[in-house]
């Protein structure tokens, strides 16, 4: 039993998961495991990864915030699988494991030895989780992406921003959906496996993923022809939802629904939006939200932040500070519902700051155990649990292997 087995009692303990992944869909399939109590042992390169690298967090070369988050409750594991003679420390890797992470384009599978036929020739129930840019079949098949790609050919670059040209978002919603869909890939071929013995590949891709968060809008244009634009901050569905600017700030205000519009009014004082027929529905209001969001304004502006908020808590109709990053580090919601786990790092100035698992199950819960690893932090004690001596790991390392 490996020392990430002993020491979890999560639902995957006994898993092993082979995280050959890269920057986010990969490395944060594979973590999302890790939290449920899976071994996961990362494989990079002897000098790290580039994904080690992102937003760099001190003076060490391999503590990039990016890393530290999606690489905790991992081990590492230096591997050179081009270099002559790796080939069979890959295949000794594999035969113990379960599941293979892998976010490479299919060539660079067959040439790494990682393709699924490569791997069922040396564990017959292998599970790949394979997250690629366009997936294996269609025109676009042997391009290479990442998350802003699949975030402009989704449409919705296209109807972000406010008219005046396309916007990306800076949050890499593209690969994290497509790291939570091979999660969730994973574990049904897991549940699968476990029935009726069989491995398989589990094949998800950024623009799938990024088409399945704007798909309604897909069916609606196929429909309608509606030719939506973009509209910035205010939405198009259901109005008054729009960011609005305090004395102090800005808020965010969202009303969606009959319900909620007549306390907007009533917060207003003003009853002559009911009998406007310009906002009678959703439709409407969202046709005409301009004028909506020009009265919120008004209102928002003579009140800080904290007092439009309260008036808006008192008349229950949804509203939030709009937070920069050091805002929501020092929200006190935040820290009180333990969204967030300092989690030490060697090299750091002070703790990391790491947002907890997002599912949380009341009798097996997913955790942070450990922080990310330092690179081939724990090289020797992987090598060694697959059977090679002490003289065979030095060997390995003189040849550039490990």
């Amino acid at each position: 039993m490996s020392e990430a087995e002993g020491e979890s009692a999560g639902v995957l303990a006994g898993v092993r998961i082979i995280d050959m992944g890269r920057f986010i869909a990969g490395p944060m399939c594979a973590a999302m495991l890790a939290d449920l109590g899976a071994d996961v042992i990362r494989v990079e390169r002897r000098e790290g990864g580039d994904d080690r690298f992102q937003y760099l967090t001190g003076p060490r070369g391999d503590n990039g915030a990016c890393f530290l988050q999606w690489n905790r409750n991992k081990r590492s594991l230096t591997l050179d699988p081009l270099a002559s003679g790796a080939r069979p420390v890959l295949h000794r890797l594999v035969a113990s494991a379960d599941v293979v992470v892998a976010n490479l384009p299919h060539e660079g599978l067959k040439q790494i030895g990682i393709d699924y036929e490569s791997l069922k020739s040396v564990r017959r129930d292998i599970i790949l989780v394979h997250p690629s840019a366009f997936g294996d079949t269609g025109p676009y098949a042997d391009r290479v992406g990442l998350d802003g790609i699949g975030q402009a050919m989704s449409g919705m670059s296209y109807l972000s921003g406010f008219g005046d040209r396309p916007t990306k978002s800076f949050a890499s919603w593209v690969d994290c959906s497509t790291a939570m869909l091979s999660a969730y890939g994973a574990l049904a071929a897991l549940m699968h496996r476990k029935a009726t013995g069989e491995g398989q590949i589990v094949g998800t891709n950024l623009l799938r993923s990024a088409l399945n968060v704007s798909s309604f809008l897909l069916t609606e244009q196929a429909l309608t022809k509606r030719d939506r634009v973009a509209s910035g901050n205010r939405s198009q569905s259901s109005c008054p939802a729009d960011t609005v600017r305090t004395r102090d700030g800005w808020i965010m205000v969202q009303c969606v629904g009959q319900a909620l519009f007549k306390r907007w009014v009533r917060l207003m004082g003003e009853d002559h939006w009911l009998t406007d027929p310009r906002f009678a529905t959703d439709e409407s209001r969202a046709e005409h939200g301009e004028v909506l969001s020009e009265r919120t304004a008004r209102w928002a502006a003579p009140l800080t932040t904290n007092e439009a908020l309260a008036q808006l808590a008192r008349a229950r109709i949804p509203g939030a500070p709009v937070l920069s990053p050091q805002g929501v580090l020092d929200d006190p919601h935040v820290r009180a519902g333990g969204y967030l786990q300092d989690v030490e790092y060697p090299g750091l100035s002070g703790p990391a700051p790491l947002v907890t698992p997002g599912a949380q199950l009341s009798a097996s819960p997913a955790r942070i155990r450990t922080r990310a690893p330092t690179i081939g932090e724990h090289t020797d004690a992987v090598l060694t649990e697959l059977g090679y001596s002490p003289a065979e790991i030095v060997s390995l390392r003189a040849q550039a292997i490990v």
